[in-house]
C-alpha cells in the first residue's frame, strides 16, 4: 500500500511539474506577441496522511513532533504578470500602447466588452477603428464643438478624405513694434482738381451738374451717360478702379465728391483729426469751384491723384479733370495686409494702415486705419481705432478693434464680423528706426480635405485637414480593475472579468488609475527569456525526480511480486 501512494506522489509531481513546463512554453512561444503578459506556475501541497500529530513535552520528555506524510504536489494557480512591457516604435499612428496601468475596451460580437493591452489597431473599410481581429475600438464621443462626453461609448470612424467647411474668421492676432521715433502725423495730403465752372462761367459748387461744366475753351467736361473709370493711389499703393456714369450714378458735383471720398475710402470720424473728405475748393487750399480732396493724417494715408486718374471713357474729353498735390502728408506709419475668410472660405483681403498720433511721458498713442477691397460697399473702409502704449513701451489698450466687412451678393454671410487682437504690440524703438505689423494668426479657413489624425498622450483623437484645421473627434477609453489578475484570457489578446476582477471603471488616459497613450508604439511581451529557461530546467529536473520515485516505487514492487514466487 505505501509503494502505491509513493508511485501515486511522484505522479503527482510528474503532472504539477509537466503544467509548469506547458506554462514555460506558453511563455516563451508568445516571446513576440503584442502586449503579452507571461504567466508563472504556483504549486501547493495535497493532503497529508497523519500518522500521529505529536506530543508536547512532558517532566521526562521533551516531546514528540507529528508524523505525517504528504501526497504530493498540485497546481495551485496559474499567476498572469501585468508588470509593464517593452515598448516597439512602430511609426503607425493608429498603433497605440498604454503606458501604466489599464485596457483598450473593444466591442466583441454581442455587444461584449473585451478588454485588452495590444493596440495594433488600423482602420477597416468603414474607416472604422478596430483591433487586429475586427473588434471596434471605443472612446469617448466628441460634439461638434469638440467637446468630450465621458459619459458615452462609441465606435471611432476616422474619414480621411472628407471635406470640411470653411470657418468664418472671427479673430485676428496681429504683432509687431510700432517705434515712437516716428514723425507723428499732423496732417493728411491735399490734392486739387482745376477750378471747374459752368457754361455762364460761375464756379462750380456741390449743387453744380456735371454736364454743366466746362472747361477753358467752353468745351463740356461731361455728357450724360459719359463713363468714369477711376484710379489713385493712397500710400503709394494703387487703389481699386471703381466706375461713376453720369446721369446714372450721380448727376451733381457733389455726387461725384461723395463717390470719390468713398472710392478712396478716407475716414471722416471727428476722431481721425483734421479735416479729412472731399470739398468744393474756396481758394485757401485750391483753386476756387476745384474738387478738393484731403486725406486722413500721415503719408500712409496720402492720396495721390493726376490728370489720367479719371478718365472718361466714352466722351469727347479722355481727361476730364486734372489733379495735383497742394498740400503734402506729414507723418510716417507702416500698413499691412493680411486675409480673412467669409463663410464660404474666400479669402478677403484687409489693409491696416498704423500712424504714430501723439506721445508724451504717459507713452504713445498709434492710430489705425482698416479697410477692405472685399467689402461690397463702395467705401473700403471699415473704421479706424487707436492702440496704446505706456512709456516702457508696453501694450496698454486699444479701440476700434470690432470690424466687419459686408459680403452682399456673394452668397456667403454678411457680414464677416472678427476682432483685431492687438495685445501682442509693442511700442519699443527700433535698431532701423522703422515700424513693423504683420499678422500673426487668424481663426478662419477655406474649405480642407482631412488628410491625417493623431492621436495625442491621453487619447483626444484629432483629425487634421489640408487648411491647417483641425477638429477633435474624440477620446480614446482606458478600463482599469481592482484586480488585474482575476481577468479570464479569452484569446485575441482579450480578457474578460472573472468572478475576482471587480467591474471595469471606464475613464480618459491620465485619469485615475489609468496610464498614458504612446501613439506609433506597441507594447512588447513582458516574457523574460533567460527567467523561462531557468524554469525549464526546473521543471524538467522535478519531472525526472518525480519519474524517478516511479520507478523505485516500481522496483521495489516488482521484488515483493518475486519473494511471492
Amino acid at each position: 500500500m505505501a509503494l502505491t501512494a509513493a508511485m501515486l506522489t511522484g505522479f503527482t509531481g510528474i503532472t504539477s511539474n509537466t503544467t509548469g513546463i506547458e506554462t514555460v512554453g506558453n511563455n516563451l512561444a508568445n516571446l513576440n506577441t503584442t502586449a503579452f503578459k507571461n504567466e508563472r506556475t504556483l504549486f501547493e501541497t495535497l493532503l497529508y496522511r497523519t500518522i500521529n500529530e505529536g506530543e508536547g513535552p512532558s517532566d521526562t520528555s521533551g516531546g514528540t513532533l507529528p508524523r505525517q506524510v504528504g501526497s504530493g504536489a498540485g497546481v495551485s494557480s496559474l499567476q498572469r504578470d501585468f508588470g509593464q512591457g517593452g515598448f516597439d516604435g512602430t511609426g503607425f499612428q493608429s498603433d497605440l500602447a498604454i503606458d501604466g496601468d489599464g485596457f483598450f475596451v473593444l466591442e466583441g460580437p454581442g455587444d461584449q466588452q473585451l478588454f485588452t493591452r495590444d493596440g495594433s489597431f488600423s482602420l477597416d473599410a468603414t474607416q472604422t477603428l478596430v483591433s487586429a481581429n475586427g473588434a471596434a475600438v471605443q472612446v469617448f464621443e466628441a460634439d461638434s464643438a469638440g467637446a468630450i462626453n465621458t459619459g458615452t461609448l462609441s465606435d471611432l470612424v476616422i474619414p480621411l478624405g472628407t471635406a470640411s467647411q470653411a470657418v468664418a474668421t472671427s479673430l485676428v492676432d496681429m504683432d509687431g513694434r510700432l517705434d515712437p521715433n516716428t514723425t507723428i502725423a499732423t496732417a493728411g495730403a491735399v490734392v486739387a482738381s482745376q477750378a471747374l465752372i459752368t457754361s455762364g462761367g460761375q464756379p462750380a459748387t456741390a449743387g453744380t451738374t456735371l454736364t454743366s461744366l466746362v472747361d477753358v475753351t467752353g468745351v463740356p467736361l461731361f455728357a450724360t451717360g459719359d463713363e468714369l473709370s477711376i484710379t489713385g493711389s493712397k500710400g503709394g499703393i494703387a487703389t481699386e478702379e471703381s466706375t461713376f456714369v453720369v446721369g446714372t450714378t450721380g448727376s451733381t458735383v457733389g455726387d461725384l465728391m461723395t463717390h470719390l471720398e468713398a472710392a478712396l475710402g478716407i475716414n471722416t470720424a471727428a476722431a481721425t483729426g483734421g479735416t479729412p473728405g472731399v470739398r468744393i475748393g474756396d481758394g485757401t487750399d485750391g483753386p476756387l469751384g476745384a474738387i478738393v480732396i484731403e486725406s486722413n493724417p500721415g503719408e500712409i494715408n496720402a492720396v495721390e491723384l493726376d490728370s489720367a486718374s479719371i478718365i472718361n471713357t466714352t466722351g469727347v474729353l479722355d481727361a476730364p479733370l486734372d489733379f495735383s498735390t497742394t498740400t503734402a502728408a506729414l507723418g510716417g506709419g507702416v500698413t499691412t495686409t493680411f486675409g480673412v475668410f467669409d463663410s464660404l472660405g474666400t479669402n478677403v483681403d484687409v489693409r491696416v494702415r498704423a500712424v504714430l498720433e501723439s506721445k508724451s511721458e504717459s507713452g504713445s498713442v498709434w492710430r489705425f486705419y482698416a479697410e477692405s477691397v472685399g467689402d461690397s460697399d463702395l467705401s473700403p473702409a471699415l473704421g479706424t481705432g487707436t492702440i496704446s502704449f505706456d512709456p516702457n513701451g508696453q501694450f496698454i489698450a486699444a479701440t476700434g478693434t470690432d470690424l466687419t466687412i459686408d459680403r452682399a451678393g456673394e452668397g456667403s454671410t454678411t457680414p464677416v464680423s472678427f476682432t483685431l487682437d492687438l495685445s501682442s504690440l509693442t511700442g519699443l524703438a527700433s535698431t532701423t528706426g522703422s515700424s513693423e505689423l504683420i499678422m500673426a494668426s487668424q481663426n478662419g479657413a477655406p474649405p480642407g480635405t482631412m488628410t491625417n489624425y493623431s492621436i495625442d498622450r491621453d487619447g483626444t483623437v484629432t483629425a487634421v485637414f489640408s487648411n491647417q484645421e483641425q477638429q477633435v473627434l474624440g477620446q480614446v477609453a482606458l478600463a482599469t480593475f481592482i484586480n488585474n489578475q482575476g481577468l479570464v484570457a479569452k484569446g485575441d489578446n482579450t480578457f474578460v472579468p472573472g468572478p475576482n476582477t471587480g467591474g471595469p471603471e471606464i475613464l480618459a488616459p491620465q485619469t485615475g488609475k489609468a496610464g498614458t497613450i504612446l501613439s506609433g508604439a506597441l507594447e512588447q511581451s513582458n516574457t523574460e527569456i533567460a527567467r523561462e529557461f531557468v524554469n525549464l530546467i526546473t521543471y524538467s529536473t522535478g519531472v525526472s525526480a518525480a519519474s524517478r520515485v516511479v520507478r523505485s516505487a516500481d522496483d521495489l514492487l516488482q521484488e515483493l511480486l518475486l519473494l511471492a514466487r
